[in-house]
C-alpha cells in the first residue's frame, strides 16, 4: 500500500500520461520473474523488488525508463 501511495504522488509530478496497474496474479509474478514483493515494474522491466521506493527513487525511474524508450 506504501508503495502506491509514493507510486501515485510520482506519478501526479509527471508532465506525460502514465497508467498504474496493479497485478495481483501468480501468472504475472512467474511472467517476471517477481520474488519479493512489492515490485514495481515500468515498460517491461522490473525495476525493483522486495523494496518500498520513495518517490523520488520512482520519479527517478521513470524518467530513466521514457528516456531509454525514446532513444
Amino acid at each position: 500500500m506504501k508503495l502506491k501511495k509514493e507510486l501515485r504522488r510520482a506519478i501526479e509530478n509527471q508532465e506525460v500520461e502514465i497508467r498504474l496497474t496493479e497485478q495481483n496474479d501468480e501468472k504475472e509474478k512467474k511472467k517476471y520473474n517477481i520474488q519479493n514483493i512489492p515490485a514495481l515494474i515500468i515498460g517491461d522491466n522490473v525495476v525493483s523488488q522486495g523494496k518500498v521506493l520513495s518517490e523520488r527513487e520512482i520519479s527517478k525511474l521513470i524518467t530513466q525508463n521514457l528516456y531509454s524508450n525514446a532513444v
